[in-house]
């Protein structure tokens, strides 16, 4: 894994515990990513509908990268993607890096922290 990406995550980390307290990991970052990209604030989710902000976040985030095209918000105002291409296959560790790669670069294009 590339030393910069993790330290970079790590340090991603640190400032949203600061702000949503201790033991956040790659998972619960996803999904704080996908309860902002719906746009409707804290509320008390479903199960389904966590997976579904877990689906939101990773199609924002991997779009850049080409994977994923925002198509529209559905009328309860959900996003909504097309799939444009399969990411290849790849070890679990290097999805791991792709995926802090696109939560700091996430974070960092909308100047979250």
């Amino acid at each position: 894994m590339d030393y910069d990406v993790e330290l970079r995550f790590q340090k991603l980390v640190k400032k949203l515990e600061d702000k949503f307290g201790d033991g956040l990991e790659l998972d619960s970052i996803v999904l704080l990513i996908g309860v902002q990209e719906l746009g409707k604030g804290y509320q008390n989710f479903s199960k389904d509908e966590k997976m579904n902000l877990m689906h939101i976040a990773i199609c924002t985030i991997l779009e850049p990268y080409g994977f994923y095209k925002f198509i529209e918000n559905d009328e309860e105002g959900w996003p909504h993607f097309e799939k444009l291409k399969n990411i290849p296959p790849i070890s679990n560790r290097e999805q791991e890096h792709l995926m802090k790669e696109a939560v700091i670069s996430y974070f960092e294009t909308n100047e979250y922290v």
